[in-house]
């Protein structure tokens, strides 16, 4: 399986072959998008939430490729009125696919999409070919993290670290520790001047304090399991 990293919270999991999963696609207006949101292959699309740089391109990527997108049901209301192929499970919900499956769990943040649809945030639990795969979305730190590494091992973890809007990286040692996840990926960090931290200072200090690895991905870098 591939993961790339296409800058902010977005990311691919692939197969390297016909099924790619995309997630949170803002690529139109992010100033690290790693591709045009014309050109970035989906055959399905899952969102953590509303807001504008998680949700993005959604509607025309959908409508191009014809991807399936999963998000909370609300969001999955709105995006059906535009003529999207949307799935609506809410938190604890889970739907299923050729490739796997995605479950939504509780993320703590704030959601509210460019229409003034309000909903709760969620992460993304995925199972892609065998492979689990965590998005936190955009969260804070908070204890019930550490159920959804304990129901499920995690191989990878996709996790924010930027602060101001999310978790700082010392929080997010913490959440990695109650994680337990094999491997951490970074994101939502250095995309805006809010956001900037030390993703090597992250690294160095998951890797002391815990057993995980972390795997620090510039926008457009791919990690193969």
């Amino acid at each position: 399986m591939e993961v790339r990293f296409l800058g902010h919270a977005c990311f691919t999991l692939s197969d390297g072959g016909s099924t790619t999963v995309l997630i949170d696609p803002f690529l139109t207006g992010n100033p690290r998008g790693a591709i045009s949101a014309d050109d970035v292959a989906a055959t399905t699309i899952l969102l953590t939430h509303g807001h504008q740089d998680h949700l993005g391109d959604t509607v025309a990527i959908a409508k191009r490729t014809g991807a399936t997108v999963v998000a909370i049901t609300e969001i999955a209301g709105e995006l059906g009125a535009e003529g999207v192929d949307a799935r609506d499970p809410n938190l604890g919900g889970t739907e299923k696919f050729d490739w796997g499956t995605v479950k939504l769990v509780p993320a703590l943040h704030t959601s509210t999409t460019p229409n003034g649809t309000v909903t709760p945030p969620a992460g993304l639990l995925i199972n892609f070919q065998d492979t689990v795969v965590y998005h936190l979305g955009d969260t804070c730190l908070f204890s019930d993290l550490a159920l959804v590494g304990k129901r499920t091992p995690i191989d990878i973890a996709l996790m924010c670290i930027g602060g101001h809007y999310t978790m700082d990286r010392t929080d997010a040692v913490e959440a990695a520790s109650l994680i337990g996840a094999k491997t951490v990926i970074p994101c939502h960090f250095n995309t805006f001047p809010a956001i900037e931290t030390d993703a090597q200072a992250f690294k160095s200090d998951v890797e002391s304090a815990t057993s995980s690895n972390v795997v620090i991905l510039e926008p457009g870098d791919t990690h193969t399991t």
